[in-house]
């Protein structure tokens, strides 16, 4: 973990707040290339009805567009969350080559935690897991803890 990474990960920790004041599951993310963020997405799944935006697909997306090719190479993705088996599948299809995420999934962790889909013969993107790993499990804890008062 770089001074950097916990710079960007607190930027995806506010967008994380964002989708949380939306009534969205609090998960942000941005993608970074030459220390410059090319994207910022947060869940937006409730709101737009759609099973896909989840924040890591939603900044893959925009990246892609800002580098006018669907290869992010010398690109690294921050979420807060670790992410799950669509989002990990198309972090290694796009070629994103670092990942760094805050909170491990104990229930779709795809890069550690329930199963890793990096033992697989595919691209293999460097991880860095637990970053901040304690504030991105708070925003979530919270989250849910409300939605189960309400």
């Amino acid at each position: 973990m770089t001074g950097q990474d916990e710079l960007f990960m607190r930027e995806a920790l506010s967008l994380a707040q964002c989708a949380a004041s939306e009534d969205e599951v609090p998960v942000g993310a941005l993608i970074v290339r030459d220390g410059k963020v090319i994207a910022r997405a947060y869940n937006t799944r409730e709101k737009d009805k759609n099973p896909l935006y989840h924040a890591e697909i939603k900044a893959i997306d925009q990246a892609c567009k800002a580098l006018c090719g669907w290869r992010l190479v010398g690109c690294t993705l921050y979420v807060t969350l670790e992410p799950c088996p669509m989002c990990a599948g198309a972090i290694i299809n796009s070629r994103i080559e670092r990942v760094v995420y805050g909170a491990y999934d104990n229930k779709a962790g795809s890069f550690s935690t329930m199963i890793d889909l990096t033992d697989y013969p595919l691209f293999k993107p460097e991880i860095t897991g637990g970053v901040l790993k304690d504030e991105c499990s708070a925003i979530l804890s919270s989250f849910f803890k409300k939605k189960r008062q309400a």
